[in-house]
């Protein structure tokens, strides 16, 4: 396959070989109208704040001009987003500095990961109003339950596009979507589905007893593309969405053209469902007696029914309502079940159960989540055997943490403490095949004690050497998750204190002991830059996203030794690796000098 790609060379600046490079030239592309100062000329000098500030203040007109229905104010909000510099600058920061796969080229094999590519590519994209003709998207493959689930990465280029053009596209449909939609969206999460669910079923009285568990067979890869045309409507950057959903993917080599389907997160797809159910809500959004509640995360979802015949009745009308969208249910997956049976949803268990005081709803990691974890940790330390302990300490404990703060919301403990026993095994068998000569009374003794002094076990596994130790699922706290209230969003003006104080009570991931200490003493910021440390504006959805945040956090944030001027105690602060490399002896910035903008982190 022969496809010209425009998008291969930066300018020469831009030397690095991490480097995107666009060549302009060759883009063949005419001067566009755009909005603000040209090039950033010192990526690092760039107040992010001012620049989120504008963004977020355009998202919110948006947002409330589509709230009331002003469809023309909205289109002339959408042009001035997409011609916005600062929509420009955030879009390649989100998408080359803080999401997790910014490592990751598309089939260009292209990376932003120095200042001046980045700077480079936002000009670019600014000047021009976009990248160019759309580039295929490159497929890769994610384990799941019951097989693998494709996914697709476009090129850097692209990507920043479509975050400039979500940024224009998002608060139109946050103020438009269903109410229980939690999938791929601000502030929204699988823990606020599960929330949901219990919501509805936790109480004895509760009559929502009956389950349609839906599963839709390849619903990314099967969505009209003239049906997702229809749903945006004039939107002005309607003909890029276009190419880029008929751009094609390159699967191992092979490129292959796309007539239907779209990359995973298509969430407007499912806008009416809970409408097409049957759902119906009061001013409050919640649901009316006698009607069906659906709680959807993409295109996973369940519709709590009174009865068997209204569930069988909501599955009907489900699968005329799905037909025109190219999509259908998954017979063989698609069940209906008693509460009592239970049903797994986003990797737990919702079940009711009988006890002495009658009836109690409990949310718990599914079975098939827990087999996932135990074939995971034993793939992974079947793979460092001859590997230092250091290394098994390194590679470990980001998974722990990750999946263990995933499924911290729910009934989680007994499951933790088994989690906990199988660990040690393996990590037994690991010592014996790494000494092969020793006892096990030797291993035992060399790799096990209570490495961490605030907890009385002895059967902790740590590095001698060091001091270092793996984390125990069961040392995670069990945090109740509070759900978010009906159609709230973060692009609504009139609830920004809500959001506010959401945040400010979220419940902190958990980190090792010493940097919870220096973060509580540090209030949580940077004290070089004044950024939140670490980025929990937008935490991992899922245990895969929690893993890679976690992995990432040790790149992102480092502790300096900062000596007292006074000649006294050494203090040790937690900051963002990139202020370190800007401020090596550890000064604080000026408010005012180039330094104030430190990207904030995503932990990768």
């Amino acid at each position: 396959m022969k496809r010209q790609n425009s998008r291969d060379k930066l300018d020469a600046t831009a030397r690095d070989p991490t480097a995107t490079v666009i060549d302009l030239a060759a883009a063949g592309r005419t001067g566009a109208v755009v909005n603000g100062p040209g090039d950033p000329r010192d990526w690092d000098a760039i107040s992010w704040h001012d620049q989120e500030l504008q963004v977020r203040r355009l998202r919110q007109r948006i947002f409330k001009a589509a709230q009331a229905g002003d469809l023309k104010r909205v289109r002339n909000l959408q042009r001035l987003m997409l011609r916005s510099r600062a929509n420009t600058l955030v879009s390649v920061q989100q998408v080359s500095q803080r999401n997790t796969g910014r490592r990751t080229p598309g089939v260009d094999g292209q990376v932003a990961l120095t200042s001046s590519a980045r700077a480079s590519l936002a000009g670019f994209l600014h000047r021009h109003g976009g990248p160019g003709p759309a580039l295929p998207v490159r497929r890769v493959y994610i384990p799941k339950k019951g097989g693998e689930r494709p996914l697709g990465i476009p090129s850097i280029a692209d990507r920043a596009q479509q975050a400039r053009v979500r940024n224009a596209l998002e608060p139109e449909w946050e103020a438009r979507l269903d109410p229980r939609q939690y999938g791929f969206r601000p502030g929204r999460g699988c823990h606020d589905a599960i929330e949901a669910i219990y919501n509805a079923v936790r109480l004895k009285q509760a009559n929502r007893v009956w389950i349609l568990d839906a599963d839709l067979k390849a619903a990314f890869d099967r969505i009209d593309h003239n049906h997702l045309l229809s749903l945006i409507g004039t939107f002005p950057a309607r003909e890029q969405i276009r190419e880029w959903l008929k751009a094609g993917v390159v699967d191992r080599g092979r490129y292959a053209p796309t007539s239907e389907g779209t990359p995973q997160g298509g969430v407007i797809a499912m806008q009416g469902m809970e409408e097409a159910a049957g759902a119906r809500y009061d001013k409050n959004c919640h649901a009316k007696p006698g009607t069906p509640a659906v709680i959807t995360y993409a295109d996973d979802f369940v519709a709590l029914c009174h009865s068997r015949e209204q569930a069988e009745a909501v599955r009907d009308r489900l699968s005329t309502w799905l037909k025109p969208r190219g999509l259908s249910f998954n017979q063989d997956k698609t069940q209906i079940v008693h509460l009592e049976q239970g049903f797994d949803f986003l990797s737990f268990n919702i079940r009711r159960y009988h006890t002495r005081d009658g009836t109690k709803v409990l949310i718990k990691p599914s079975k098939d989540a827990l087999k996932k974890i135990r074939r995971r940790l034993g793939q992974e330390l079947r793979s460092l055997r001859g590997a230092t302990t250091e290394a098994v300490i390194r590679q470990l404990n980001p998974i722990i943490r990750g999946q263990a703060n995933y499924h911290r919301i729910g009934v989680s403990k007994q499951a933790y403490a088994a989690l906990d026993h199988h660990l040690w095994r393996h990590l037994y068998t690991w010592g014996l095949h790494r000494h092969r000569n020793k006892g096990r009374k030797w291993v035992t003794a060399r790799y096990f004690s209570t490495f961490n002094k605030s907890r009385n076990d002895k059967w902790v596994f740590g590095d001698r050497a060091t001091g270092a130790y793996l984390h125990k699922y069961d040392w995670t706290k069990i945090v109740r998750h509070v759900v978010v209230t009906g159609r709230a969003s973060p692009d609504d003006p009139a609830l920004a204190q809500y959001w506010a104080d959401r945040r400010r009570k979220q419940p902190a991931p958990q980190l090792a002991g010493s940097w919870h200490t220096v973060l509580r003493a540090q209030k949580g910021t940077c004290h070089l830059c004044g950024k939140q440390l670490p980025d929990t504006t937008s935490l991992p959805d899922s245990a895969i996203q929690a893993e890679l945040w976690y992995a990432a956090l040790r790149k992102t944030l480092t502790l300096q030794a900062s000596p007292s001027r006074a000649g006294g105690r050494t203090t040790t602060r937690l900051i963002h690796t990139r202020c370190d490399h800007r401020h090596p002896d550890g000064g604080p910035a000026d408010t005012d000098s180039r330094h104030r903008a430190c990207p904030p982190t995503r932990a990768a």
